[in-house]
């Protein structure tokens, strides 16, 4: 059996991650591929609560603290990841490694300790990265809610995700009408579909 592909979502705050990560499930279950929707941090865990309590300001933790709480929420979800993966589901993931890496650097940890915590977690196969300024994604309903939702920490964040770009992610501009970004986004998973299966390769390891 072909195994499934990991596709990520990933991007500052307020860019659109969630709506079109949950359109390309929708749409890729409409065409015949077992997709699966995952989104970190995964909150209803014993970790991802500790972790939406810091978010939503409800309890203080040390930005190292803070950093190895999200990194441990991705490594608890990794066997059944890969037990989905190795059985031919499709995984499309809302915020992963990246995110931990690009908001913790941003706020001035170093960026070598930040990666550390997630090497070897799965790679993902595909990252569509939303690109939007935090002018403009402070516009959006319900910008602010979080803590870390601040213009000055998005725009670090903004410019530590570019450091960590290779030829496995795409740039798609956030500003775009919803449905152009989704056929946009669907367009290029297909063709990431298609040379899965005439090309197979292994769960891949992440900074390894």
């Amino acid at each position: 059996m072909t195994r499934g592909l990991f596709i990520l979502f990933e991007g500052c705050d307020r860019s659109g991650k969630t709506t079109q990560s949950t359109r390309l499930v929708q749409a890729l279950n409409d065409a015949g591929v077992n997709a699966k929707l995952v989104k970190f941090p995964d909150r209803t865990t014993a970790i991802g609560k500790m972790i939406d309590s810091y978010l939503t300001q409800k309890t203080q933790l040390s930005d190292e603290a803070i950093h190895l709480l999200f990194s441990a929420n991705r490594w608890e979800a990794m066997r059944q990841m890969r037990a989905d993966l190795e059985s031919g589901i499709t995984l499309v993931v809302d915020r992963y490694a990246f995110s931990g890496v690009a908001f913790s650097a941003a706020k001035k940890l170093d960026f070598k300790w930040c990666k550390a915590p997630d090497v070897g977690l799965i790679a993902p196969d595909r990252v569509f990265f939303l690109d939007i300024h935090p002018d403009d994604a402070a516009k959006r309903s319900g910008y602010g809610d979080e803590i870390y939702e601040k213009r000055e920490l998005q725009i670090e964040v903004r410019v530590k995700f570019f450091t960590m770009m290779d030829a496995t992610w795409s740039i798609v501009d956030a500003l775009k009408d919803q449905d152009e970004i989704h056929r946009q986004i669907l367009a290029l998973t297909n063709s990431a579909l298609k040379r899965h299966a005439d090309a197979p390769a292994p769960v891949g390891k992440l900074w390894i």
